[in-house]
């Protein structure tokens, strides 16, 4: 069955040897994978910060050693699916996040902060090379129409992975953390001893991908690609030439990293005084409420896309995420806490559809520009510490005007491309 439709002839030609849904279900699984495990780096936080007495800005280094990687890796990852195809790329890509996983190991033994950043950075090589996969695959298996509703629902599939790892990862990684003698800390063998509780919840992730990436291999070539040749990665960049293109690889980096940013300290946010007061766990369970709202918005958000136009949907969002949050920093208690949990409902839809809205007629490319435009996830190696300095300086409440800032971007994103269509 093709793949590509007559409206869209410059698109990659792919032919599957089975249903096109069957293949649909595989990429959703590999969006709840990567989505699950980095969200387990809002957990890390508070935790590796406790250890090793770190102060915001230092310990939004985990956000940056693990986003790196989309800098450094998204373009050699568009040249591995050129040349090796979807399917085998996946492979690659899950066996590098198992690599990631089992660094965990020594980086426990080692008892050195630096370590877990080595870990995380090759953890996310992995991750990046399934989303270079990913992104433009799920794309490409039905009418390019509706490209924008179908990416946005398996970015529910996304969400459903990070709303249940944090909260699992909460019980498993912060549950002893109120326990620790905090005099303790300045003891190396007693941080190690500590840090083995994140090894055995990673190597157990581990196990998990190694499973997932023997079944990819069982069924690499149920998808037939007419793969097009190799290209210098360098010439990818005059794709960023066409301005719809270029304004959303920056849209799409603000939006990453002010999502990443709000989750990164929304467990610190939530353990305050003046909001909701939680003990570790119990505040880095509720992360389960950010990034569900993220969730069941990508739901609904499907089938908003299918009814209004994607940039009038995706404005709306951003005006209500700048709401959310001037209410929050205004506000103490439960309304303080829970209206910046809300902040997931309105990042709902903005990956998939910032995504699409940028890569709209790239055709052929689309593999090339995928790897462009997920280098722009760097900013969530960027925005989180630049968050944390500002938190490190003022408050944490003061430090949310930068992810505001960030969804300002997107509005300018949004109404760019209400007013500059793309021509068929």
């Amino acid at each position: 069955m093709a793949v590509t439709t007559p409206s869209d002839p410059a698109a990659t030609a792919m032919t599957t040897n089975g249903p096109v849904a069957h293949l649909r279900w595989f990429v959703m699984a590999l969006f709840f994978t990567f989505g699950g495990i980095t969200s387990l780096n809002d957990v890390l936080i508070p935790k590796l910060k406790h250890l090793f007495t770190l102060s915001y800005g230092e310990a939004m280094l985990i956000q940056s050693a693990f986003f790196l990687a989309y800098l450094l890796i998204s373009l050699p990852a568009g040249m591995l699916v050129q040349r090796i195809g979807y399917m085998r790329s996946a492979v690659a890509g899950l066996l590098t996040m198992t690599a990631g996983c089992l660094l965990f190991l020594p980086a426990s033994q080692s008892g050195l902060f630096i370590t877990f950043l080595a870990a995380l950075f090759v953890l996310a090589s992995g991750i990046t090379i399934v989303q270079v996969v990913a992104n433009p695959l799920i794309s490409a298996l039905g009418n390019p129409a509706t490209a924008s509703s179908r990416l946005t629902f398996a970015q529910a599939f996304n969400s459903l992975g990070t709303t249940v790892f944090p909260y699992v990862g909460a019980m498993l990684i912060l549950g002893n953390l109120a326990k620790i003698d905090q005099a303790g800390l300045v003891d190396a063998a007693v941080r190690a001893a500590e840090a083995r509780v994140i090894d055995r919840t990673y190597v157990g992730i581990a196990l998990a991908l190694t499973i997932v990436a023997g079944v990819v291999w069982l069924f690499r070539n149920r998808l037939v690609e007419a793969r097009q040749p190799v290209t210098n990665p360098l010439k990818s960049f005059d794709l960023l030439k066409r301005p719809r293109f270029a304004i959303g690889t920056v849209a799409l980096f603000l939006y990453v990293g002010a999502e990443v940013a709000i989750g990164s300290l929304m467990t610190n946010y939530l353990m305050q005084a003046d909001t909701l007061a939680l003990p570790a766990q119990s505040a880095g369970e509720r992360l389960a409420l950010y990034w569900g709202g993220a969730m069941i918005g990508r739901f609904i958000g499907a089938e908003l896309l299918r009814r209004f136009p994607p940039a009038n949907v995706l404005l709306s969002v951003a005006v209500g995420a700048i709401t959310l949050i001037a209410i929050s920093t205004a506000s103490t208690g439960h309304l303080s806490g829970y209206t910046l949990l809300m902040v997931g409902l309105m990042n709902a839809i903005m990956f998939p559809t910032i995504f699409s809205l940028a890569s709209e007629g790239l055709g052929i490319r689309a593999a090339e520009g995928s790897g462009i435009i997920c280098m722009a996830i760097v900013g969530g190696a960027v925005i989180p510490p630049l968050t944390g300095l500002v938190a490190d300086e003022t408050t944490l409440r003061m430090a949310l005007i930068v992810p505001v800032i960030c969804y300002a971007g997107i509005m300018a994103f949004a109404r760019y491309c209400r007013t500059h269509p793309v021509i068929s």
